[in-house]
């Protein structure tokens, strides 16, 4: 092992595309691990700047936290260009298959933990923003990359197909709220937060509703 875990984030733009809808969109790509190798979370937009990140170190896996289109968009590309393997709940597929319909991806699966850097991380199925949802926890830093499932504020968005805003709700309760409140929290989209921060807004969440 060479140098402390950091983490490094690469914002992309794009379009997330659903249901008929098109929305431009800002998007939080993660590469996490040291000097020797990485782990890449998402896969939005363009591959180039993710590959310039990663500077030529050994990526144990490209996770994709869903699938929908601008979180999976260059996902194919990166597995390729850096030689790993692309991570996807199988929960997912429907939703991959409509941006990548020939290609596959190796399943990520709840509770599965990868090494990387001399550390751990291990997914968390969250379903709610979409079925195959993760959460992806790194055990010894406390830091928790949650995708869309949770943002500062509040839940992802659950108004459009494969959603389910009770389900969200109770992946947050019952997976997310439980980890200590010095967590951080590392988003898909916009600034991070902590769980101490967003526990005490769940009923909030609730009466608001989706």
């Amino acid at each position: 092992m060479s140098g402390s875990l950091r983490i490094e984030r690469v914002v992309t733009t794009g379009a997330f595309e659903l249901d008929g809808g098109t929305w431009d969109v800002e998007n939080n790509v993660w590469v996490v691990g040291n000097d020797n190798e990485v782990v890449v979370i998402d896969a939005a937009h363009d591959a180039e700047p993710i590959i310039a990140a990663v500077g030529g170190r050994n990526v144990v896996a490209v996770i994709c936290t869903h699938a929908h289109n601008d979180h999976v968009t260059v996902a194919p590309q990166l597995g390729k260009a850096l030689y790993a393997p692309v991570l996807l709940h199988p929960a997912e597929k429907q939703l991959w298959e409509r941006v990548h319909p020939d290609q596959s991806f190796w399943p990520a699966t709840d509770e599965q933990r990868i090494a990387v850097a001399g550390t751990e991380i291990e997914i968390i199925h969250t379903p709610g923003h979409s079925p195959g949802s993760v959460c992806i926890h790194e055990l010894e830093t406390k830091v928790l990359f949650t995708g869309d499932t949770l943002f500062s504020g509040g839940p992802g968005a659950t108004g459009r197909s494969f959603s389910d805003f009770p389900t969200i709700i109770d992946s947050i309760r019952e997976q997310l709220f439980c980890l200590p409140e010095e967590t951080l929290v590392y988003t898909g989209h916009g600034a991070g937060t902590t769980i101490g921060t967003e526990a005490p807004h769940l009923a909030e969440w609730i009466a608001r509703g989706n």
